[in-house]
Formats: structure tokens, C-alpha cells, sequence
């Protein structure tokens, strides 16, 4: 079942500001920190498992699995990126059903052509604003829990113009969707445009490198968005650090080298769960005894 947490917090109008989680070290880290919503990034997701880019190449069943994964991991409410859908209506209403029996709090969609490229990256294409007004009203008529929530992405923006993304957006709206997602808004004028022009709650995102002006959520809220996700931030922060890591080891053949800071491995075992395993070894083996 969907966490109710994502759909309340929408409906009190309490800004949202949830992590990209990559992989499951990531995800028992946030635990840790105490995030209550996530975000299931699909480029990262993509190159933590497969080493693949984000240009399509995951099929619906990797990226299920993988999300379920996240989901069993995580003590936070998981907003999973969905893509296209995986295709057709058929595809978007067999995605809608995976990822609610997955457990997902919040499925984002966009209406890219098939395969479809990560929204900071240019060729992007899209497909007609009817056709994905269709794929909004599958996945809403799919859903069979309420407090699952659809998000409705475009990348219309570099291909057709702000205008024609804005009326995508409140297309989407009108279709069912719950919140709006203008993909690679260039700044903060644009983003208030967008967020005054379009008749929902609106998502924006803070994808370190991309295209779109780094905001703090204070600005964002003043701007007029309900909710943002920062896509990139564990993944490019973990990717330095290993990088750091690997080329200290090299250069001083010590695997703890000078200069890199380390997790404590104790902790961490408490983490993902061994002290669970070690009371469960200690039960049995009392009990075997006997």
C-alpha cells in the first residue's frame, strides 16, 4: 500500500523536498537522517544497478524490481519514476498496477517519445499532448489505492516552448493527474511563470549539473512550488567520494588511507540489519541446545 504521507503533505500544502536514493546503502542512510519521502531517481537507479544511461535501455521489469527493492529498504514514503510508462495505454496501466503492488507512494510519468532520454540531456522528443492525456487518465483509472500519486512530466519545453509545456501541463491537470513537473526550466522568472500559470501543485527539479537554476527550498516555495527533488546530489556526492577513495588507495596502498573519511563499519552493520540477524542466531542456537 502507498504511504499516506505524500498525499497529506500535498493536501496541507507542506513543502517537499525529497532525496534521490540510487541504490540501498543510499537508502539506509536516509533512514538514518530521517527523510520521510524519497525519490526513486530512474537515471540513477539505472547506472547504480546496471551501469547503463538513462536513455530507455531499463525495461518496466528491472526498474519494478528495483523500486520494490527500495521500497522494502527504506522507512520513507518512495516517489518512483516511471518513465513513459513502458510504452502504450496497456503498458501504462500494467506500470501503474506494478508499481502500487510495489508499494510506491508517488509514480511520475512523461510524455517523451518511446525510448525516452534523461531531461537534462538535448534530442528529446515528445509525443502529442493527447496522447499523453490518455496515459494520465489510464494510470489515474489504473490506480486502486488513493493515496497513490500520479506525476505528470513534460519535456516540451526545449522542443515546443514554454507556452506549449504550460499547456501540457494543465492538459495533464485536467486529466487527474495530482502534481505538475515542467522538466528543465532554465530559471527562477520561468519557474514562477510556470508555477503561476499552471492549476496544480507543481514539483521542481534541483538535478545538480542540469539545466535548471539551483534554488534553496525557501526560494522554491516562494516561487510557488509544492514539492522538489534533488535527483543527483547522493549519487554524484558518493561517486566523488569512491573516486577520492580508490585514487588514495592507489597512490598509498593503504586501504585506509590518509585524507578519506570513513563510515564506521559497526554502524553500518546495525544499519542494514545484522544486529537482527545476530539476537535471531542467538535465539536458535539457545533453542537447538535445549
Amino acid at each position: 500500500m502507498a504511504n499516506p504521507i505524500l498525499r497529506d503533505k500535498l493536501q496541507r500544502k507542506e513543502f517537499i523536498f525529497a532525496p534521490g536514493i540510487q541504490d540501498m546503502i543510499t537508502a539506509v542512510i536516509a533512514n538514518k537522517v530521517g527523510f520521510d519521502i524519497v525519490y526513486g531517481s530512474g537515471y540513477w537507479v539505472t547506472a547504480s544497478a546496471y551501469g547503463l544511461p538513462d536513455a530507455g535501455i531499463a525495461t518496466y521489469t528491472q526498474m519494478v524490481d528495483r523500486m520494490a527493492t527500495l521500497v522494502r529498504s527504506s522507512k520513507a514514503a518512495v516517489v518512483a519514476d516511471a518513465d513513459t510508462g513502458y510504452g502504450g495505454l496497456l503498458n501504462v496501466h500494467h506500470t501503474v498496477r506494478g508499481y502500487e503492488a510495489a508499494g510506491l507512494s508517488g509514480i511520475q510519468l512523461e510524455d517523451q517519445e518511446f525510448p525516452k532520454k534523461c531531461g537534462h540531456t538535448p534530442h528529446r522528443r515528445v509525443i502529442p499532448c493527447g496522447d499523453m492525456v490518455d496515459k494520465i487518465k489510464v494510470a489515474v483509472d489504473a490506480r486502486q489505492d488513493e493515496n497513490l500519486v500520479v506525476i505528470a512530466r513534460t519535456d516540451a519545453l526545449d522542443s515546443e516552448g514554454f507556452n506549449a509545456a504550460i499547456d501540457r501541463a494543465n492538459a495533464y491537470r485536467e486529466a487527474g493527474a495530482d502534481v505538475l513537473f515542467v522538466e528543465a526550466m532554465k530559471n527562477a522568472e520561468q519557474m514562477r511563470s510556470a508555477c503561476a500559470q499552471v492549476g496544480g501543485p507543481m514539483m521542481a527539479n534541483m538535478s545538480n549539473g542540469g539545466a535548471t537554476e539551483q534554488l534553496n527550498q525557501r526560494q522554491m516555495m516562494e516561487l510557488g512550488f509544492s514539492m522538489a527533488i534533488a535527483p543527483s546530489l547522493t549519487s554524484l556526492a558518493a561517486a566523488f567520494a569512491a573516486e577520492l577513495a580508490l585514487r588514495s588507495l592507489k597512490a598509498q596502498g593503504s586501504a585506509e588511507p590518509a585524507g578519506v573519511d570513513l563510515f564506521a563499519f559497526k554502524e553500518f552493520c546495525s544499519l542494514i540489519g545484522f544486529e537482527d540477524v545476530w539476537e535471531f542466531e542467538k535465539k536458535w542456537s539457545q533453542e537447538s541446545s535445549v
